[in-house]
């Protein structure tokens, strides 16, 4: 656990495990899932209530969609956030759990977040103002989760452009499916992930045991709206890679036409001239032309011309 204690806006600073919380300002006590198995106990004594068991078996799942619940004493909020990876394939959650008490921040999250742990850097190197009160610092928290995901919009569109220009493409050789589909997948939980954050932030609004400020209410309005960004990006993409399967398809099933027209063109050439050299292929023994001097080039000219004439005709009402 590291224990920070946040006072006038000055830079936090580090408390030892075994020192006295001050009686003025307000405690963020961070925890990594691993090893706050026992961090109720804990809390307890520092924020004077009791903590429902079902919200602390909720703060160890790691997998725990966003969710919001409120009691008289606190409110929780759980909140699902990227992993540390910069690579949206595939793409990888972490559940942080938020015990938001009247002068005491509770975090329950993965050992490797990059949102925690970039906003207690910048804290500690007073690169960030420090905030007044755990409602605050629980909004800076949320808003660069938000952020790593906004981040991950450019590179997720490139690696899907990429995708939809090869599909698309009429001399592509590709045939595995499966890539495409494990995007169309990976974008589907971008949506259901934004989603879901939308429902807490939302229930978070409505059900909090504080009083929230215009300029705090303004401050989570803000979270909502990007988070919404990156649910109409995910929807976008979602319905652009559907297009270029459908797209895909149409182009697919346009160049057999365009092969079956070449083969039933060439058919219909071939055959009356096939007819008349299966004719002449024919083995009766009074067929006058045989015995003629000419009969040879005569039937060269008229098959040219039999050919000639029916190419002619098919190309100028453009069935090829």
């Amino acid at each position: 656990m590291d224990l920070y204690h946040f006072e006038n806006g000055h830079a936090p600073r580090r408390l030892k495990a075994d020192e006295a919380p001050p009686a003025t300002g307000f405690l963020w006590a961070d925890f990594v899932r691993e090893e706050a198995q026992d961090w109720a106990c804990w809390a307890e004594p520092i924020v004077r209530a009791a903590i429902d068991p079902q919200h602390v078996d909720d703060s160890h799942n790691a997998l725990h969609p966003s969710f919001f619940d409120g009691t008289p004493d606190y409110d929780m909020l759980l909140f699902q956030g990227l992993g540390p990876g910069q690579d949206p394939f595939p793409l990888e959650a972490r559940t942080t759990a938020f015990f938001i008490f009247k002068r005491v921040l509770v975090t329950i999250r993965a050992r490797d977040s990059v949102s925690i742990n970039s906003v207690c850097t910048r804290l500690l190197d007073c690169r960030l103002k420090a905030p007044a009160a755990p409602l605050l610092l629980t909004h800076l928290i949320l808003d660069t989760m938000i952020d790593r995901f906004l981040a991950i919009k450019e590179p997720m569109a490139q690696t899907l452009t990429e995708m939809q220009d090869d599909l698309l493409d009429p001399d592509t050789s590709t045939t595995d499916w499966r890539q495409l589909l494990e995007a169309r997948k990976q974008v589907r939980r971008l949506e259901a992930l934004a989603e879901g954050q939308i429902e807490a932030l939302d229930a978070w609004r409505r059900g909090s045991q504080f009083d929230w400020s215009k300029s705090f209410e303004v401050r989570v309005h803000d979270v909502l709206e990007h988070v919404t960004r990156v649910l109409n990006y995910a929807s976008g993409q979602e319905r652009d890679l559907e297009a270029a399967v459908q797209l895909h398809f149409a182009s697919v099933a346009h160049r057999t036409n365009k092969i079956m027209r070449v083969l039933t063109v060439l058919s219909a050439i071939f055959f009356p001239l096939t007819l008349i050299v299966g004719i002449y292929g024919m083995n009766f023994e009074y067929m006058p032309e045989l015995h003629w001097h000419y009969g040879y080039f005569y039937a060269l000219g008229l098959l040219a011309g039999i050919g000639g004439s029916l190419y002619w005709y098919f190309k100028t009402r453009k069935f090829f």
